[in-house]
């Protein structure tokens, strides 16, 4: 299993602070999330329907022709590898670490290179995985540059897999409108947006035959009842949507102020989280660790990312934590 933000039952146990006394910013999940309601009972009694509207409610929202409900788009990270044939596959770096392990446990030919690299080199590889915005560094792509990516390795049989996990805040620079050109795979989630992580909703959109090829490989009811239920009303309140936009904006903008106010400033970020490079970042991450503060820690290159706080007591007890850490 690889490393991953929120393992807080770890964090009690290490550290010895009670389970509601810690302050999780490790995970780039949304801490203004969508006001989930009663869940029918029905939801709970019957099997999930493919035609209870969740499709129609998913391509609607991300603009996409076609689309596939999955059990969180790691679903999909870890089954879509497993439906080509041995490949030269690269992979983005540094990233979301559980796109190269899958590829690598199913047998391809893995290289891990940075953005400018992956653009500069399509000839070099059947496959590209990136993350837009990436995961934790968030770096963005002109979305016309990667179409001409895509054309370029479908023209051959190729697949580019843009991971849109983070893509909600921006979704004037998605690829889900072309996802139906063969070779596009983008992948959503409903976790990060809408603060819905533990539901694990997710979204493939692509072409129908490959859509098809993926359902037949995760096989029926991948995504539950109560979970189809939320996600489905979630994704058709376009008003919510749209005022979560501004307010994330907005506190990533005050996160990345105040870090710069203590002297730690952003390498990199995106409406979700800022992403910090330090070479004392395990020493950071341990002395907010010992205050309660649970952040990302990243060993290559040593780095840490911080979610959102979720208001001004939040960030100021971050501030606090951060000048001491860092004297």
């Amino acid at each position: 299993m690889l490393e991953h933000g929120g393992r807080l039952h770890r964090a009690v146990r290490e550290h010895g602070i009670a389970l509601g006394d810690w302050l999780d910013l490790s995970t780039g999940i949304s801490p203004f999330g969508w006001p989930v309601p009663s869940i029918p009972t029905d939801a709970w009694r019957r099997l999930p329907d493919d035609d209870d509207g969740v499709a129609n409610a998913a391509r609607a929202c991300y603009g996409a022709p076609h689309v596939l409900p999955v059990a969180g788009s790691q679903a999909a990270i870890q089954a879509l590898p497993l439906l080509r044939t041995p490949s030269r596959v690269a992979v983005i770096t540094p990233g979301y670490a559980e796109h190269a392990h899958a590829w690598e446990r199913a047998g391809h030919r893995i290289e891990r290179r940075d953005g400018a690299a992956l653009l500069a080199a399509p000839d070099d590889y059947d496959v590209v995985v990136l993350i837009h915005p990436n995961n934790p560094t968030g770096q963005r792509f002109e979305p016309q540059r990667l179409r001409e990516l895509h054309a370029t390795l479908a023209a051959r049989g190729g697949w580019l897999i843009v991971d849109e996990a983070f893509m909600d805040a921006t979704p004037q620079d998605s690829l889900c409108a072309d996802a139906a050109r063969p070779g596009l795979v983008v992948l959503r989630s409903a976790g990060k947006f809408f603060g819905l992580a533990g539901a694990r909703a997710g979204f493939v959109c692509a072409a129908p035959e490959l859509l098809e090829a993926l359902r037949e490989r995760l096989g029926p009811w991948t995504l539950a009842g109560p979970s189809r239920h939320i996600v489905g009303l979630a994704l058709a309140d376009a008003g919510w949507q749209a005022q979560a936009r501004e307010r994330l904006q907005i506190a990533s903008e005050r996160l990345s102020v105040l870090l710069r106010r203590v002297g730690l400033v952003p390498s990199g970020g995106c409406a979700f989280f800022q992403w910090c490079m330090h070479p004392g970042a395990a020493a950071i991450h341990r002395a907010l660790a010992a205050k309660g503060i649970l952040t990302r820690l990243f060993d290559q290159p040593p780095s840490l990312r911080f979610g959102l706080p979720p208001d001004q007591t939040a960030s100021l007890r971050l501030e606090t934590a951060l000048r001491e850490a860092l004297r």
